[in-house]
């Protein structure tokens, strides 16, 4: 903190290139060397004939989230976007604990405002009404569902071998709804917890298992990542402004770097070039073919596909861009690239059918129920954030608040698995 706000006072005195530059090589540099070390070292030994003892770091508390937050208040303050803040709002930014492991991943634009707000230093009994209202939609959503999901889940990944057809296609269903509950109940959990100091955090999840194609899903996952990628990252390669093949390209790269950002692993680089390749055809589609096809249609038909079947062209959008989703969350939940291709395989009938060797018919029965239910929830019900800017205080909102969170202490345990992306 003390390093990136002092080099952010500098840059806003003097504007210097090679001063902004040093900085975000510091950031970089100390996120690599913890987060990525043991990869490089580990494929070092895998590519020659060394024996590199690895280094097994203790990853800093929420580096990945707030390595990002300062490279992005170094290039504002570069850019003369940045007002004289004081040291404290500063670490504040920084340090601000309800989205600091796991995010939303704020701007300070969006912060230091609030925290130099005064009239925030006074209790809003509104503001904690519908933090608590949402804290305990987020409780349940990780403790009812993503932990109870993630037992079923983990022994499916763990030996992977023993799934039937069915059982690959529940547990990597499971694991796309344990990860969302996962994670937007974390981040509902920290929207609540800053409502009761009466600080609002940007909304980091919009329905994404919605969203009618790969773009709408991105913009609707972890949206604050998307969107520092596109100011510090797609818009600096110079965005879709140099034609379009400088556009896919630039496309493809972020996509990889946000699957490298999530881990140090190649199944994460995979998963990211899976998205990357989707991203790239999305754009191609949109750019030079859908108009043609549904042209070609029409001629051939007298049929305005795009009109008279626009719902079972959304339906069929859907059913393509989460399936896709999914299958590419297999290689993120996988310890190894065999291990997803073996889910995949067994998932499409590629290897032989046999009997399930991990879960008992009672397990799969309540396996297959709580897959149901989470995507019930998942895409029939209104996002808990769009509460916010509607909730007056109702005895109808008071007791949903309850009812969750009576089922969550019907679930909740001492040994309770922390969240997903504590490890990212």
């Amino acid at each position: 903190m003390l390093f990136n706000y002092a080099i952010g006072t500098f840059l806003t005195r003097t504007a210097k290139k090679s001063l902004l530059t040093f900085g975000i090589i510091v950031n970089l540099g100390a996120l690599g060397y913890f987060k990525y070390m043991d990869f490089f070292i580990s494929n070092i030994n895998l590519i020659s004939t060394h024996d590199i003892p690895l280094l097994y770091l203790t990853l800093p508390l929420a580096i990945s989230s707030f390595t990002f937050q300062q490279i992005a208040y170094l290039v504002d303050s570069y850019k003369g976007q940045t007002q004289a803040y004081s040291p404290l709002h500063y670490a504040m930014f920084v340090t601000f604990f309800p989205q600091l492991i796991a995010g939303p991943i704020v701007h300070h634009r969006e912060m230091m405002p609030q925290f130099m707000d005064s009239t925030n230093k006074s209790l809003d009994y509104n503001n904690i009404a519908i933090g608590l209202f949402i804290f305990s939609i987020g409780f349940f959503k990780k403790v009812a569902i993503a932990d109870s999901l993630g037992q079923y889940v983990d022994a499916g990944f763990a030996n992977p071998g023993g799934l039937s057809t069915l059982e690959s296609w529940a547990t990597s269903i499971g694991y796309s709804l344990q990860l969302y509950f996962d994670f937007s109940g974390y981040a509902d959990m920290a929207t609540g917890a800053a409502l009761l100091f009466n600080i609002k955090l940007p909304a980091n999840f919009n329905s994404p298992y919605k969203a009618l194609d790969i773009q709408d899903f991105w913009k609707k996952w972890h949206i604050t990542l998307g969107r520092f990628f596109k100011s510090y990252v797609y818009i600096p390669l110079r965005g879709n402004r140099r034609g379009d093949c400088q556009t896919l390209t630039n496309l493809f790269c972020v996509a990889l770097i946000s699957g490298l950002w999530h881990g140090a692993g190649w199944t994460f680089v995979v998963w990211g070039a899976l998205h990357g390749g989707a991203m790239v055809l999305h754009r191609m589609w949109s750019i030079y073919f859908k108009h043609n096809v549904f042209k070609m249609i029409r001629t051939l038909t007298n049929v305005d596909f795009t009109h008279q079947f626009s719902t079972f062209k959304n339906i069929l959008a859907w059913f393509t861009t989460i399936t896709f989703v999914h299958l590419a969350f297999v290689f993120f939940r996988a310890d190894s690239i065999k291990t997803a291709n073996i889910i995949i395989a067994k998932m499409f009938f590629l290897t032989s059918v046999e009997e399930s060797k991990i879960f008992a018919s009672t397990e799969r029965v309540s396996f297959i129920i709580l897959v149901v239910l989470g995507c019930t929830i998942a895409l029939t019900p209104r996002n808990s954030l769009s509460y916010l800017d509607e909730y007056r205080p109702r005895y109808g909102y008071f007791f949903v608040a309850l009812m969750c969170a009576g089922i969550v202490m019907q679930f909740l345990r001492i040994d309770a698995p922390e969240f997903l992306y504590f490890n990212f």
